[in-house]
């Protein structure tokens, strides 16, 4: 058989081979080619459906644990609203140049006009009269000064501290053993929201003060009972 025969009956081979459906498909192999679900499938032997589960569980306590932290936050931001709405803190003087107060033939009421803090707007400087915000027990402090203008002359320090028209502390300092004297009271006190609190000059007393502020009077907040 010579060459050109050969490469014939070689052609004819390759013909037919080439004609026929060819697959790379091994005989009796059943392998899923699809891996997505494979975990599905084998959930006892699957190392990666074990780790599935793992990281569903981690995603579970996360999500848990945030939602957690969102309600604790809210709360906290609830409480700091509430605290920050229920402030509350006055400090006045009886004035920021020379003044005197009195004597009075009757009681009056002291207008305090210089204002070191007025948190909340509690205090009114028009009438002197502290208007409680929000019931709570405060802290309420008063100090009184005076100036016999010469040794020897009639010296009447003297207030009250008023709640409602009743007298909560009466402070008095009456001699003439010296030139000028001062007292002072501080209280803790149970107040309701509406309370109305001011400071009451006696008849026959007197009060000097300048931008020194010998003549204080402060409250403020210390807890609230609502």
């Amino acid at each position: 058989m010579n060459g050109k025969m050969r490469a014939l009956i070689l052609l004819s081979l390759m013909g037919t081979v080439l004609s026929n459906d060819y697959t790379w498909d091994v005989p009796g192999d059943t392998t899923d080619n699809n891996t997505d679900n494979v975990c599905l499938i084998d959930q006892t032997s699957c190392g990666c459906c074990l780790m599935q589960k793992q990281m569903l569980r981690l995603e579970g306590f996360f999500n848990m644990s945030l939602n957690e932290l969102q309600t604790s936050l809210d709360k906290a931001k609830a409480v700091l609203n509430n605290v920050r709405a229920s402030r509350s803190a006055f400090s006045v003087a009886l004035t920021n140049t020379r003044r005197c107060e009195g004597p009075n033939r009757e009681a009056k009421t002291i207008v305090y006009q210089h204002i070191f803090i007025n948190l909340g707007n509690g205090y009114n400087n028009l009438t002197g009269v502290f208007t409680v915000p929000r019931s709570g027990v405060y802290s309420l402090a008063l100090t009184v000064y005076s100036d016999a203008g010469a040794p020897g002359a009639s010296l009447a320090a003297c207030a009250g501290m008023v709640l409602n028209g009743r007298q909560l502390a009466a402070l008095s300092e009456t001699n003439m053993q010296d030139q000028e004297d001062s007292t002072s009271a501080v209280l803790a006190v149970q107040l309701q929201a509406g309370d109305k609190v001011w400071v009451n000059l006696p008849a026959g007393c007197f009060l000097c003060d300048d931008q020194t502020h010998y003549n204080t009077f402060t409250g403020f907040l210390l807890y609230s009972t609502d």
